[in-house]
Parts: structure tokens; C-alpha cells; sequence
């Protein structure tokens, strides 16, 4: 076991909590018929939950002008600290017209529900394309996070926000692990150092490896898959939760993994994602982070290793939290185990590489996905669902 002598502190230094107090959701729900209204779309939704449960710390909000502005060019928050993704709350000029600054703001989910309160401190336009270029380096309306800015209103609502109530998570209850229960959580297990580890994908053999590999170092591992919005053709998060579910039971030491959701929403901004990642998992208390190929990424926007390279762009100590570096593994057939390019004697022929797109590919013909690549119990329940789809 490591020994440091604390856990890793918050981004900013303390770990933020904006859910009401009982005092204040009742005084919030005694306005709810004269404040005025805006409903959230499930990304922002997510963004609210996330900055509430302190995930996002150290923001306490909806980011104003002075941030967003130097977030979308420099990667940094007004007073300099490192943010690499805008946390914004955008609506039509019809909604924001008649918003009052100063003044208390409802906010419904997409259903119509009360769940939170924005005390609007600025209202704001921004350039779309400029967004575009500078956080996912495309202004192409394909990329679907830039189609989700493109889409999205043209003015920007600021300020602290409150949620109501923290409510269990309505699939997987089990695995809602805030930011202060995974840390109070690697405390009682006794582990210093924690390697976080981010997918929206059902976990191949590749990723099993660069787990396993990274184990080998810390104390713990944090499997942290997100549930929030993410692309349609993306495997649906109860597949994946399932998936994760079986190879912890047959293929992990159970005392050191954590399987937790993050409810968070996928941005696909490739690089500025892998440091926003990054920093999520140092608020959740890791202190490593693991990093592979193309990060965050997708379709052909971004290099195989740009998300690594763009931890370069920062001086050591200033994200606070260590970047695990990995190249592309795949299963080498000259000697019959995972590997990457460093530890493989092979010829290009002899490597197995599949992606989370083949795989959805070979599934959707009634494929299933070979042993190098997928577990067999992985694979046999990616194909049930996807039948199971399919039939739907």
C-alpha cells in the first residue's frame, strides 16, 4: 500500500455542496407559483446535479462572462485556476428577456418538475463558433457536441444555484456515489492513492488491461462510467452497467475496485474533456487519472493521442491530479496477451485492435465480439441487449 499523508484536496481547495438545506427548499418551494420559469434540457439537468453534489467544484453555479470567456480561450477560470470545459445555462432570447438579474429563477427538468433554483446574477450572448473552434477544435454542425452548442439558445444565464433535493438515481441507486461518500469511502478502505478511470463504453480487454496495469501502482481503482446524455448510438447505460457488473465479479480483486455512476453529460470534446475528466475524478478524491487513446473523443476530429498531449500544456502540480498515460493496447497474437506497442515484440498483423464502434457494428449484424477482444460473458450480454433492441 502507498502512504501519503492526506487525501487529494477539491479543484479550488474545497468540495462545494449547493443542496438545499431543509430551511432553504422550504422557503424555495414556498415561491415556486411567483418565481419565474426555465426548463432544462437532461444535459443541463446533469450540470446542476453535478455542480450541487460538488462534483464541478470549485463551481458553485452557472458560469458568468469573466469565466466563461476565459475558459473558452485559456482553459482557466477568472482567478486563473485550470477549467477546460464552459459550464453554462443557455436559453432563447424570449426566456432570458424577461429574467431579472438579481432575482431567483425556477428550474424545471424536462418533465416540468421543480428541482432547482438560479439566483441570476448575468445575463450574456457569446459566440457560437468561437465555443465551437476553441473547446472542441470543429465549428463541423456533424460533431455532436458542437451540434448541441449549435442548437442550444443564445444567451447565457449566470449564477449560484441551489438543487432541491438529492434524490436516488432512478436505475442505479446502488452505485449514486457523491463526491464526499467516495472520498469518506477510500478513507475507510485504507487507500492513499486512487486511479480514476472514465468510460461511456462497455469495458473491453483493453481497457481491462490498462486497468489492471495501472492497479499494479495505486491502491484503488475508481470505475467511473458516465450515465448522463451521450450520443444515440452510443450502448445505453443499463448494458453497460451490467457489463461492468460481470467483469467485477469474475475478473477483479473486489476489494480494490469502486464502481460508481457519474451522472455527468458526455461533451465529445476529446482533449479539453480529458483535463475536465480529469478533474472531476481529483473532486471525487482520486489522485491519478488514466488516460488512453483518444480520450473523449470522436469520429476523426482529434489525434489518437491528443488528449494526452494537451496535459502538457500545464505545469506540473497545477491540475493536481496525476495523468496515467497509456498507449493503444490490443491483443497480441504471437504471444497471446494483451499488450501495447511498448511491451509487444509483434508485427502489426499479429495485433487484434477492435473499437467500441466495431463492436456495435459486428453486434448489430449478430456478431459476437471474438474472446481478444471482449470477455465471453461481456460479449453474450452486449448481444442479448442488442437483440433485445433490436426486436424493440
Amino acid at each position: 500500500m502507498s502512504h501519503h499523508p492526506e487525501a487529494i484536496a477539491p479543484h479550488g481547495g474545497q468540495l462545494v455542496n449547493r443542496i438545499a438545506t431543509p430551511e432553504q427548499r422550504e422557503e424555495f418551494l414556498s415561491k415556486a407559483e411567483f418565481l419565474p420559469r426555465v426548463q432544462l434540457d437532461e444535459r443541463a439537468v446533469s450540470d446542476l446535479e453535478m455542480i450541487a453534489i460538488g462534483g464541478f467544484s470549485p463551481l458553485k453555479g452557472f458560469m458568468n462572462q469573466e469565466d466563461y470567456d476565459r475558459v473558452v480561450t485559456e482553459m482557466r477560470l477568472a482567478n486563473g485556476l485550470v477549467w477546460s470545459i464552459p459550464i453554462t445555462l443557455s436559453v432563447t432570447e424570449e426566456v432570458a428577456s424577461p429574467l431579472k438579474e438579481g432575482g431567483l429563477i425556477r428550474l424545471d427538468n424536462p418533465n416540468g418538475e421543480y428541482i432547482g433554483v438560479l439566483q441570476l446574477s448575468q445575463k450574456y450572448t457569446y459566440d457560437k463558433t468561437r465555443e465551437a473552434i476553441n473547446v472542441y477544435r470543429t465549428d463541423d454542425a456533424k460533431h455532436p457536441g458542437v451540434q448541441v452548442l449549435y442548437n442550444q439558445g443564445s444567451v447565457n444565464l449566470a449564477g449560484d444555484v441551489w438543487l432541491l433535493q438529492r434524490d436516488p438515481h432512478p436505475h442505479f441507486p446502488a452505485y449514486q456515489i457523491d463526491p464526499a461518500a467516495s472520498r469518506q469511502m477510500f478513507q475507510t478502505k485504507g487507500w492513499k492513492t486512487i486511479v480514476g478511470f472514465q468510460t461511456r463504453n462497455p469495458i473491453h480487454r483493453a481497457h481491462e488491461y490498462i486497468q489492471k496495469c495501472a492497479l499494479e501502482i495505486v491502491d484503488g481503482l475508481f470505475l467511473h462510467p458516465l450515465v448522463g446524455a451521450t450520443k444515440e448510438d452510443d450502448i445505453p447505460a443499463d448494458v453497460r452497467m451490467r457489463c461492468y457488473e460481470i467483469l467485477l465479479e469474475h475478473y477483479y480483486p473486489v476489494d480494490r475496485v469502486i464502481l460508481a455512476i457519474n451522472p455527468a453529460a458526455m461533451r465529445y470534446a476529446g482533449p479539453r474533456e480529458a483535463i475536465f475528466h480529469a478533474l472531476v475524478r481529483k473532486n471525487y478524491g482520486c489522485t491519478h487519472f488514466i488516460v488512453g487513446r483518444d480520450h473523449a473523443g470522436v469520429g476523426d476530429y482529434y489525434g489518437t493521442y491528443d488528449a494526452q498531449y494537451i496535459f502538457d500544456e500545464f505545469e506540473p502540480g497545477e491540475l493536481g491530479i496525476v495523468p496515467m498515460m497509456f498507449e493503444h493496447a490490443f491483443y497480441c497474437t504471437r504471444t497471446k496477451q494483451m499488450a501495447t506497442t511498448k511491451t509487444s515484440p509483434s508485427k502489426p498483423e499479429e495485433r487484434v485492435h477492435l473499437s467500441g464502434t466495431k463492436v456495435r457494428e459486428m453486434l448489430r449484424r449478430g456478431e459476437l465480439p471474438p474472446p481478444e477482444f471482449s470477455r465471453p460473458e461481456v460479449a453474450a450480454e452486449l448481444a442479448r441487449a442488442m437483440k433485445v433492441q433490436v426486436l424493440a
